[in-house]
């Protein structure tokens, strides 16, 4: 069988809304991101470059369908580069060999804050006594680790991921948030995605880093989100508050919600239910000037500020619940 590769550049800001498109068609959800990396000083270990753009890959069977998935692909990139800029598509052909490994030559062992290590699974690599190391393979719906604001959180679930913690991943994409919490000690873990496709990539993650027993991944939602349409076709549905979804069957100390800042605002009642008293929540996905409505709908919704971080033009907020 011969295979076509899709591939197109992108600014990093927009990494990971193409991954999502492209990754609902790539065969197995498969999507290859290949930033722009600066080498480290010694051993594997590589920087991400923010300041140049990314090459996002995916393949699909050629055959009688493959044209159609194509112009629907390339029909999506040209919504998404009406927000950022997104190159044009680029195609080739492969023989069954050559795909086989071409979408390992573009990943790299990444650390991420002072602990954090996101490794392919089929890279070596010599963890040091205070590593935690993150196994993630191809097929990631959501969520790479390459991201600036995945980036935040991971480094913020450093310090907050605490063991004992009762935690929540909402949006949990390529469960990459969620697998660092229980590599950090936080437990049990909830994992939600309203995309079916996430849901089945985050559990093969789940598996590959060992941490099934710890983590429970299903498709869901948070009240309004529950009736929420899928967050890429910018159709929420009904998001009318309901105090009958308004709350989560059991209370979290640790919340994290790598989300965008519309989403945000529309849960902000529904993440303070879910929120045990004295709780952290970790938000992110902020376009900073939507930074001041995720604010005032926090503020609005009883959650009390804590921190703030910001990476580019990307803001992560902590908030806790006194009551």
């Amino acid at each position: 069988m011969n295979w076509l590769e899709l591939a197109v550049e992108v600014e990093n800001e927009a990494v990971e809304s193409v991954s999502e498109l492209l990754a609902r068609y790539g065969y197995n959800a498969g999507v290859v991101v290949e930033p722009a990396w600066t080498p480290g000083d010694e051993g594997p270990e590589f920087s991400y470059d923010t300041l140049r753009p990314s090459i996002v890959r995916t393949y699909i069977p050629l055959d009688e369908s493959s044209e159609d998935m194509r112009q629907r692909i390339e029909q999506g990139l040209w919504y998404l580069g009406q927000l950022r800029r997104v190159g044009s598509l680029q195609t080739r052909t492969l023989a069954e060999e050559d795909w086989a490994n071409a979408w390992r030559r573009h990943y790299r062992v990444m650390r991420v804050g002072e602990r954090t290590v996101v490794a392919p699974s089929w890279l070596e690599y010599e963890a040091g006594p205070e590593d935690i190391v993150l196994r993630l393979d191809p097929g990631m719906a959501f969520g790479t680790g390459l991201h600036p604001t995945t980036q935040l959180c991971l480094r913020l679930l450093e310090r907050y991921a605490k063991p004992g913690r009762r935690t929540m991943d909402l949006g949990t994409g390529s469960g990459i948030l969620a697998i660092a919490a229980a590599k950090l000690g936080a437990g049990p873990i909830v994992a939600l995605d309203n995309d079916p496709v996430a849901i089945e990539v985050a559990a093969e993650n789940i598996a590959i880093n060992q941490v099934s027993d710890k983590i429970v991944a299903a498709v869901g939602s948070l009240g309004a989100g529950s009736r929420m349409g899928h967050w890429l076709s910018g159709d929420f549905g009904d998001t009318t508050p309901d105090p009958a979804t308004g709350s989560a069957p059991e209370q979290c100390e640790l919340i994290a919600a790598n989300l965008i800042a519309k989403v945000l605002v529309i849960l902000a009642a529904d993440l303070y239910a879910a929120l045990a008293p004295g709780g952290s929540l970790i938000s992110s996905g902020i376009i900073i000037d939507r930074e001041p409505d995720v604010i005032a709908a926090f503020a609005a919704a009883g959650l009390q500020p804590v921190e703030r971080h910001q990476e580019g033009e990307w803001v992560a907020l902590v908030h806790t619940r006194t009551v």
